[in-house]
C-alpha cells in the first residue's frame, strides 16, 4: 500500500498553487438562479473538467434539463480497490445585495483574519473551496504515486443551489454506473471548529405545504357581514395557533409516532461538545430558546421534528384601510422531518388536524410542495470509520460526530436511488457567511481539507472490498 506521508508533504508544499487554482475557480460567477449566468455555470463545469483530466480522470460535462452536471471516474492501484462516490456543486448563490459587499463577489480577496489568511468570494466555502479539498488531495497522490489508492467516481452538479432539479433523472439514467461505489463523501459542511473536525451523521429531511381555508362565495362588507358570518383569516389564525401545545410539542395526530429517542450514548456525546447555547442566540439577537420542553437545544435543532409557519396572508395588506372580510385565508408552513417519519403521514395528520377544526361553511385546500425525509447514517460501518481515522491523522484529536437541522436533498437521493450512505465531512465554519455577503474561507481551513482527504483516501484505499 502506498505511503500517505509523502502525499500530506507534498500538498503542503503545493499548497501556494493550490491557492492561485482555487482562486482561479471562485473568478467564475456561476450563478444557477439567474439565467444571465447560464453560460458561467458551464464554464465552470467545464473549468473542473479539463481539471479532472490533468489528472488522469475520464471527465465528461453531461447535458441535463438544466445546468450540466459533470461525471469523472478514474480506476484505482489495483483491481480490488473500494470505489468511492464524492459529490459536490459549482454553482452558487447570486451575489446581491451587491453593496454589502466589501470587495467584489467576483473577485476573491485574500485578506489577514483572526486564523490568519482568509478569502473572500461567493463561493468560497459553499461550494468551491470544499471541491477543491478534494481535487487537491487526489492532485497530490497522483504527483507523488501516479495511482489513486481506491477507485474515484466524482459527481459535480451546476444547480444544487437553484434545486437540483436534474439530479434525480441522472442519477436513475447512470445508476448502473454509480451503485458500483460502496460509500459516497460529500463536502459541504461545516467542521465543528477549526481546532475540531467534524462529520454529521443525521440529516432532517423538510416537508412543505401551503394550506388554504376558504369561506365566504366573495369578500365582504365588514360594516354588513362582521360579527354575523366566519371570517377565514380569524378562523385560520386560531386554528394555526393550535399547532402547538404549551410543551412545545406538535399537536398532529400521529405525528410523533414514528419518532426514535436518542440513545443514552449520543446524548452523552452531544453533551461532552460544550455547545455554546448563549453565543449560538445571541447571533441571532436572542437570548432564551424555545420548542420542545425537556430537549436540549441541540435535541432539538438535531434528533426532533418540528413544525413553522413562513408566511400567512389574505384581505387586504396595502396602505391605508379596506374593511373587508376575506372570502379565503393562505399560509404556508414546513415540518423538519427525523429519520422513519414519512412526509405522507404528515401531510394526511396535517389534514386530519385541519378537518378536525373547521368552522361550518369553510373548507380547507393542502397543496405539498416537496417532501422528504430524515437520514441517519451508521457509525460502525468501516469508510465511516476510515473517515474519523483520516481526521484523526491531520487534526489529531477525534472528530465530533454531530447531526444537521437542516436537509441535503442530495444525501436521501443517493440512499433512497442507489443505496448508498453518505460521509458528510466539511471545513466550513459557522461565521462563513454562507450565502450572504462577504461569503470568505479561512485558508487553515483549506488546508485542513486537503490534507484530511488525502489521509481520508489512504484510510479508505486499505478497506476490503
Amino acid at each position: 500500500m502506498a505511503r500517505v506521508e509523502p502525499v500530506l508533504e507534498h500538498a503542503a508544499s503545493d499548497f501556494e498553487n493550490a491557492v492561485s487554482r482555487y482562486l482561479e475557480f471562485l473568478r467564475i460567477p456561476s450563478v444557477s438562479t439567474d439565467p444571465a449566468y447560464k453560460d458561467e455555470v458551464r464554464r465552470a463545469g467545464a473549468w473542473l473538467e479539463d481539471q479532472f483530466r490533468s489528472l488522469g480522470f475520464e471527465a465528461t460535462l453531461h447535458e441535463t434539463p438544466g445546468h450540466p452536471i459533470l461525471l469523472a471516474h478514474h480506476e484505482g492501484a489495483t483491481a480490488d480497490a473500494p470505489h468511492l462516490l464524492y459529490y459536490g456543486h459549482f454553482d452558487v448563490q447570486p451575489p446581491e445585495p451587491l453593496e454589502l459587499w466589501e470587495s467584489p463577489p467576483f473577485e476573491p480577496a485574500t485578506v489577514e483574519g483572526p486564523h490568519g489568511r482568509r478569502v473572500a468570494a461567493r463561493g468560497a466555502v459553499d461550494d468551491k473551496g470544499q471541491v477543491m479539498t478534494f481535487l487537491e488531495a487526489f492532485r497530490a497522490w497522483k504527483a507523488v504515486h501516479g495511482v489513486l489508492p481506491a477507485a474515484i467516481t466524482v459527481l459535480l452538479e451546476g444547480e444544487e443551489e437553484s434545486g437540483s432539479e436534474s439530479l434525480p433523472g441522472f442519477l436513475a439514467e447512470h445508476a448502473g454506473t454509480l451503485r458500483e461505489a460502496s460509500a459516497a463523501i460529500i463536502t459541504d459542511t461545516n467542521a465543528w471548529d477549526i481546532e475540531t473536525p467534524a462529520i454529521t451523521y443525521r440529516l432532517r429531511g423538510n416537508v412543505y405545504v401551503e394550506v388554504t381555508v376558504s369561506g365566504p362565495s366573495c369578500d365582504l362588507h365588514s360594516g354588513l357581514y362582521g360579527g354575523a358570518v366566519v371570517n377565514p383569516l380569524n378562523a385560520m389564525t386560531e386554528i394555526l395557533g393550535q399547532l402547538h401545545g404549551r410543551d412545545g410539542r406538535v399537536q398532529i395526530p400521529g405525528f410523533y409516532d414514528d419518532v426514535q429517542d436518542l440513545s443514552a450514548g449520543e446524548r452523552n456525546a452531544w453533551t461532552a461538545l460544550n455547545f455554546n447555547e448563549a453565543e449560538f442566540l445571541g447571533e441571532a439577537g436572542l437570548t432564551q430558546s424555545f420548542g420542545e420542553a425537556h430537549y436540549t437545544l441541540l435535541e432539538r435543532l438535531w434528533a426532533r421534528p418540528t413544525c413553522d409557519l413562513h408566511g400567512i396572508w389574505g384581505g387586504y395588506t396595502g396602505p391605508g384601510s379596506k374593511t373587508v372580510i376575506a372570502s379565503e385565508a393562505s399560509a404556508k408552513l414546513s415540518f423538519r422531518t427525523v429519520p422513519n417519519q414519512k412526509p405522507a403521514k404528515i401531510v394526511k395528520g396535517l389534514e386530519q388536524f385541519l378537518d378536525a377544526r373547521t368552522p361550518p361553511d369553510c373548507k380547507w385546500r393542502v397543496e405539498q410542495f416537496g417532501g422528504s425525509e430524515g437520514i441517519l447514517v451508521p457509525m460502525d460501518g468501516p469508510f465511516m470509520q476510515a473517515a474519523r481515522a483520516g481526521l484523526k491523522d491531520i487534526f489529531k484529536r477525534p472528530a465530533a460526530m454531530v447531526g444537521c437541522g437542516g436537509s441535503i436533498p442530495v444525501v436521501g437521493h443517493l440512499q433512497k436511488q442507489l443505496g448508498l450512505d453518505s460521509i458528510l465531512v466539511g471545513f466550513g465554519l459557522s461565521d462563513d457567511r454562507i450565502h450572504s455577503p462577504n461569503e470568505k474561507f479561512e485558508l487553515k481551513c483549506l488546508k485542513n481539507g486537503i490534507l484530511s482527504h488525502a489521509a481520508i483516501l489512504a484510510r479508505m484505499g486499505k478497506i476490503a472490498v
